[in-house]
């Protein structure tokens, strides 16, 4: 069997992966080791990414604010165009959602309450009483998923890292001070350092290594294509309710992306969208905003995983030395990417994680076995 040796092993060629390979990369040499044919297969390339300050838990709320300037301003040829374009997001509160609205402005960043009358001018098909108050952030803002994943991957390979498709880890063991993963390829890689990067399958990947589950929980989220039929909605915000049961916001070609935001606990696996969901979808749309849907042109299905607190796990297992957890995203992935990754990087390289220093307690993964170290 043919042994390859590298600093850094990374499972799991997703956001996440790709992310915590390239920021290695300058300083280490990294295999970064995919199970699929593709990289991104199961979540990143079934992402319908906003940057949104004020989602997700409190870490990952601060690793959203310290990735912004990374989407403004990226580096040079990292991607051939923007990799973000300016998107409001509004949200509605229907009468039984008010507090939940005044309660989310008022811990909010950059969040502030808009007249509906003014959301009804920006959006012509909202239907009237539906909303008795509304909230927008006005800095949210598209981001390009694809453009994204493929620029780290790339600042991977300009490095000399390397990319292994359809590289299964079968065995994962270490010996002496060495982490050795045995692919589905008949190749044995070897690094003191792995990186536990794997998604949905991140505690499979821990079981694999002898090393305790996080307790990851992924979940089903499902979305689909439909045509507002006369309407130009490109330049609409993104919308949904202060509940968090449904929202919308524009695809390519004039179309619009729409959401049940279910989550459904699932085990991992390459999962499909349920028609319950897609027809809930639409019901749920459709009691907002006056679109007729007499097709769906597309429903896809992907995983967000979370941890038992569901916030992001980042950092080294206290009970197997080099072993480095980077999972949890949830629905936060692409939104933390640049942040998180540049925080994972300084932990592998016991570096001051600077300005990020205050994230480092909140994603411990050391804090599902007792106290953190």
């Amino acid at each position: 069997m043919e042994t390859q040796p590298f600093d850094v092993i990374v499972i799991g060629a997703g956001m996440a992966g790709a992310t915590a390979a390239a920021h290695l990369s300058s300083t280490h040499k990294v295999a970064l080791l995919e199970a699929e044919e593709s990289a991104g297969y199961h979540t990143t390339g079934r992402s319908a990414a906003i940057w949104i300050a004020n989602y997700g838990s409190p870490d990952a709320r601060l690793l959203t604010i310290a990735s912004r300037a990374f989407f403004e301003n990226p580096p040079e040829g990292f991607a051939p165009g923007p990799i973000f374009a300016p998107r409001p997001v509004v949200t509605l509160a229907p009468p039984e959602q008010l507090p939940h609205l005044e309660e989310m402005v008022a811990t909010g960043t950059g969040i502030e309450r808009i007249p509906v009358e003014a959301i009804a001018a920006m959006v012509p098909v909202l239907k009237r009483g539906y909303a008795v108050a509304a909230a927008i952030e006005r800095d949210a803002f598209d981001m390009d998923v694809a453009g994204l994943h493929q620029g780290f991957l790339n600042m991977l390979r300009r490095a000399g890292g390397v990319i292994g498709l359809r590289h299964k880890a079968g065995r994962i063991e270490r010996k002496g001070a060495q982490w050795q993963a045995e692919t589905s390829s008949g190749a044995l890689f070897t690094a003191p350092v792995l990186v536990n990067a794997a998604g949905a399958w991140g505690d499979e990947v821990a079981a694999l290594a002898g090393v305790a589950p996080m307790g990851l929980q992924p979940k089903r989220r499902t979305a689909l294509i439909v045509d507002p039929g006369p309407h130009d909605c490109s330049t609409w915000p993104l919308l949904g309710d202060a509940d968090h049961n449904w929202y919308v916001r524009p695809e390519a070609r004039r179309k619009l992306m729409v959401s049940p935001a279910d989550e459904t606990d699932m085990p991992p696996h390459d999962v499909q969208p349920d028609e319950l969901d897609v027809a809930i979808a639409v019901d749920r749309m459709q009691q907002a905003l006056d679109i007729p849907v007499n097709r769906v042109e597309h429903r896809w299905a992907g995983l967000r995983s979370f941890t038992p607190d569901r916030g992001l796990a980042i950092g080294e297992d206290r009970a197997a030395p080099g072993f480095f957890w980077f999972v949890g995203q949830g629905g936060y992935g692409i939104q933390t990417a640049p942040a998180a990754g540049a925080l994972l990087a300084a932990l592998v390289r016991r570096a001051d994680p600077g300005a990020l220093a205050p994230v480092v307690p909140l994603t411990d993964p050391n804090r599902f076995r007792g106290t953190p170290t």
